[in-house]
């Protein structure tokens, strides 16, 4: 069965899509604070109740959690791009009606610039 020039379920498969890729972000955005946190798990764990934590620098975990949210962050960005680049090249007849394309893109990338913020909140926060 052929699909229609002005088929919506195109716009609606771009719109998915476009969701599944800020799941993903923010999964991997999840990931990598768990990682960052988890030296200080470790640190907490093995004290001697009482002690005081040593301030330590950056741990090896914490390093690689922020890189994790950065992936996640870019993850995003990457997403919103591909995205936006697509509903460019759809014509108005397959768009809802009062569909605004930015929305969609301004709240990804509002994710994304959170995401980089945790980042660097993440590297300057001692543990």
């Amino acid at each position: 069965m052929p699909i229609a020039d002005n088929d919506p379920r195109v716009f609606f498969a771009a719109e998915r899509t476009l969701l599944a890729w800020l799941r993903t972000g923010l999964t991997i955005i999840a990931i990598g604070v768990v990682m960052a946190r988890f030296s200080l798990f470790v640190l907490v764990m093995g004290a001697q109740p009482g002690a005081v934590l040593p301030p330590e620098g950056i741990h090896a975990s914490a390093l690689l959690g922020i890189g994790f949210v950065i992936v996640g962050a870019l993850c995003i960005i990457g997403a919103v791009v591909q995205h936006h680049r697509f509903v460019g090249t759809l014509g108005a007849s397959d768009l809802p009606a009062r569909y605004s394309r930015t929305y969609a893109v301004a709240m990804s990338l509002s994710l994304a610039l959170l995401g980089l913020l945790l980042a660097g909140y993440l590297a300057f926060e001692t543990p």
